[in-house]
């Protein structure tokens, strides 16, 4: 990854943005998975313009995640990005408005969701999906990761723990048509692999 940027300009702030790519480069590297390139190396590109072709090319590495922070009275906005270091597209995209109440729990609270979603969005990209925020329900996007998480452990227990998950997701955002296809996805999984016969073990919410 490579370090975030502060968006104001203000160099005073470079604190938190560098803060920010330390945490993340360090969560991220828990994910057994994926290869992080190191921070000293990642540093390297502080400050300067860069081509993620070149970076993908120089690093050894097939995606790139960039963003900045801003920082403005009461309220931090981050933003995230993860680019396919062979084509330059943009494969996911994700901003962060919160109020500035305690700064670095927020910080932690936003990178978890950051590594949260990057891993469903790597997991699913593997197996043809792309995973995209079609709500503006933070609680219900909450959820639906949440769901996403237990899902693809395809165990019958997990499995029944994302169908409440999603639930909870089209409750708080009726329109939230993503939910309510990955809902359905939990009756048909456990219909194929787990045998239920019960028609009225719906969960009520696709009715």
């Amino acid at each position: 990854m490579l370090p975030f940027v502060t968006l104001s300009g203000d160099p005073q702030q470079d604190y938190f943005s560098d803060g920010l790519t330390e945490v993340l480069t360090g969560d991220l590297s828990k994910i057994s998975s994926l290869f992080v390139i190191a921070r000293n190396s990642a540093f390297t590109y502080k400050g300067k313009a860069v081509k993620v072709q070149d970076v993908g090319r120089e690093m050894g590495v097939r995606y790139v995640l960039e963003g900045g922070v801003l920082k403005a009275e009461d309220t931090v906005r981050i933003t995230a990005q993860l680019i396919d270091a062979a084509t330059g597209y943009h494969l996911w995209a994700e901003r962060y408005d919160r109020p500035l109440k305690d700064i670095f729990s927020l910080q932690d609270e936003i990178v978890q969701k950051i590594v949260r979603t990057l891993k469903l969005q790597l997991a699913l990209q593997e197996q043809g999906y792309v995973l995209r925020k079609h709500t503006d329900n933070l609680e219900a996007y909450d959820a639906f990761l949440h769901g996403l998480e237990y899902f693809l452990r395809f165990t019958k227990e997990a499995n029944a723990q994302a169908r409440q998950l999603w639930e909870n997701a089209v409750a708080l955002d009726p329109q939230y048509a993503e939910a309510y296809a990955w809902l359905s996805s939990t009756h048909h999984f456990e219909w194929l692999f787990f045998g239920s016969a019960d028609p009225s073990d719906s969960g009520g919410s696709l009715q």
